[in-house]
């Protein structure tokens, strides 16, 4: 486990349309939270191997 604080940031792909997730990959899971609730954002950990899978399919999607 790690104490490091977790690093957010958005796609390249954003266009700050305010519909966007931020990621945090810097800790054992993958982190997600809502960009637009910032902090108050509740946040979901995903393995890697869950994250790579979501990521391959949303290329498709």
């Amino acid at each position: 486990m790690t104490t490091e604080t977790p690093r957010w940031f958005k796609s390249s792909y954003s266009n700050n349309g305010g519909a966007c997730i931020e990621v945090a990959d810097n800790q054992p899971n993958i982190l997600v939270r809502d960009s637009k609730l910032g902090n108050e954002s509740p946040v979901m950990a995903l393995p890697r191997s869950a994250w790579s899978g979501l990521v391959e399919f949303a290329k498709y999607v």
